[in-house]
């Protein structure tokens, strides 16, 4: 068991709601585990599709929410004006910067290709050994099994160490996933790698 603090949580996600209704109602689920265990949740910003109801369920259960959002999507993506904090960036890049900074922990769910950008940002740093924070899936429906494959057939063609697997953790239960980022526990600097039980 680790004894790291997870005091805020990162959800990485889509500002659309996406075809199946079991994505907005993950965002639900996430929204309020976090909220229900104290935690700060750390999002895109906006009030709508699976953002908007991550950050809703949270804000609806008592908890703490900061968004961060570029000022060229304050518009474009409906910034969420009933937020704890709203911060406004000059870029993409300064919007990951602040979103990590201000995380324990991050979570993907289902999005498209920014939530995969600042989901393999962070896996990245951790590999590198620029932090040592857990990031995790929550697979909604097998949303991901897609990338997981990628995962593995990247691992098996030698692009990456069979050992980075344990850099991230995967889940389709909201509580189960939180769990599972605060037992974690990074491996060595020099031989990280996704684990192949976390991506078969």
């Amino acid at each position: 068991m680790s004894d790291r603090v997870i005091r805020s949580v990162c959800v990485f996600c889509g500002s659309r709601p996406g075809l199946d209704p079991a994505f907005v109602a993950a965002g639900v689920a996430m929204g309020r585990a976090i909220a229900a265990r104290g935690l700060t949740l750390v999002y895109g910003g906006a009030r709508v599709g699976i953002m908007g109801a991550v950050a809703d369920a949270a804000l609806g259960a008592g908890g703490r929410v900061i968004g961060v959002i570029p000022k060229a999507l304050v518009s474009k993506e409906v910034a969420h004006d009933g937020l704890s904090e709203l911060f406004l960036s000059e870029s993409m890049h300064e919007r990951k910067e602040r979103m990590i900074s201000l995380s324990d922990a991050f979570i993907a769910l289902p999005g498209g290709f920014g939530t995969y950008d600042e989901l393999f940002e962070t896996i990245t740093l951790a590999q590198i050994g620029l932090h040592d924070k857990p990031s995790a899936l929550l697979n909604t429906n097998g949303f991901f099994q897609p990338l997981l494959a990628l995962v593995r057939h990247t691992i098996d063609l030698g692009f990456a160490a069979p050992e980075h697997a344990s850099l991230c953790v995967v889940d389709e239960d909201a509580d189960r996933l939180l769990d599972a980022i605060s037992a974690w526990t990074p491996p060595p600097f020099g031989s990280r790698a996704l684990d192949r039980r976390e991506v078969a």
